[in-house]
């Protein structure tokens, strides 16, 4: 029997082959199971936003007529409440409709506001116009349908204003993690320009100087070695020696015999590491 294949939308397809329906890879068919509930998703949010824009005009149109504006207090309320809905709700589409293409040009939120505020005014005072005439048994003449293009500007950017504040998207403010500070920063302003960005490796006491080993070369400073070490507290690194403190990358490899022991650093140096001072050094796991 031949080989039968139906199409169906979003390219999607079955064959049918010696009375058996055989489906397609999945690969082929994951685009129609997934693409149906993603649309129905967009589908309903674009509708809830519209339900959203209409509550809105309506509401804006009810106290309109509540408050009764630009003379319209000399109708009935109910008068009122059907021109003003007609006013709001017509002249919010329009908005609506201009507003659609100027948003994806245009992201600075006065400047948009501006410019939809201004395009929509001549076909907003053209509803009104209309309106006036139908409702209010206005004559259908060019001055009154001018007259109030001005008012019209007015109540279109207030309300445009508004709307584009209830869907604005929060401003996401990510804080710039600050720098940590260099624990060595207070010990380094001891050294000379030359080393004083260079990497230390070991303080070691001399009388009364310190001898500072760094990757550039070996620096004699004036200094007390107690003064070194609160300097160098918070510094990865361990005091191995009543004059020596060693930073914790140095070093190479530590032996311990018979309560005395040495740590090798990787630049070459050997140092003493004492019976009262190996406690840090065997907690962190050197021996």
């Amino acid at each position: 029997m031949r080989e039968r294949r139906h199409g169906f939308a979003n390219g999607c397809a079955i064959s049918v082959s010696r009375g058996r329906i055989a489906r397609t890879t999945q690969a082929a068919f994951e685009p129609c199971m997934t693409d149906l509930p993603a649309r129905r998703l967009s589908a309903d949010s674009r509708l809830r936003r519209f339900a959203a824009e209409v509550a809105l005009w309506v509401a804006i149109g009810v106290v309109m007529a509540i408050l009764g504006p630009f003379g319209s207090s000399e109708r009935s309320l109910g008068e009122r409440l059907i021109y003003w809905q007609v006013c709001m709700v017509g002249g919010g589409f329009i908005g609506i409709a201009i507003d659609a293409p100027v948003r994806r040009r245009i992201g600075h939120f006065w400047l948009r506001l501006g410019v939809v505020s201004v395009a929509m005014t001549p076909f907003v005072t053209l509803l009104v116009g209309l309106t006036n005439h139908y409702l209010g048994h206005m004559r259908p003449t060019a001055a009154n349908f001018v007259e109030p293009t001005f008012q019209v500007f007015v109540v279109c950017f207030a309300v445009m204003c508004l709307r584009q504040l209830a869907w604005a998207e929060p401003v996401v403010v990510v804080a710039t993690p600050e720098a940590p500070e260099d624990p060595l920063a207070a010990f380094r302003q001891r050294l000379s320009a030359k080393r004083r960005g260079a990497a230390l490796i070991a303080v070691e006491a001399e009388d009364h100087y310190l001898r500072v080993h760094t990757d550039a070369g070996d620096e004699l400073i004036t200094a007390r070695f107690g003064d070194a070490l609160a300097e160098l507290r918070d510094a990865p690194g361990f005091q191995t020696h009543r004059s020596w403190w060693v930073a914790a990358d140095a070093i190479d490899e530590v032996t311990w015999r018979r309560g005395r022991g040495e740590a090798k650093l990787k630049c070459g140096l050997t140092v003493p590491i004492s019976r009262s001072n190996a406690g840090p050094l065997k907690a962190a796991g050197w021996f």
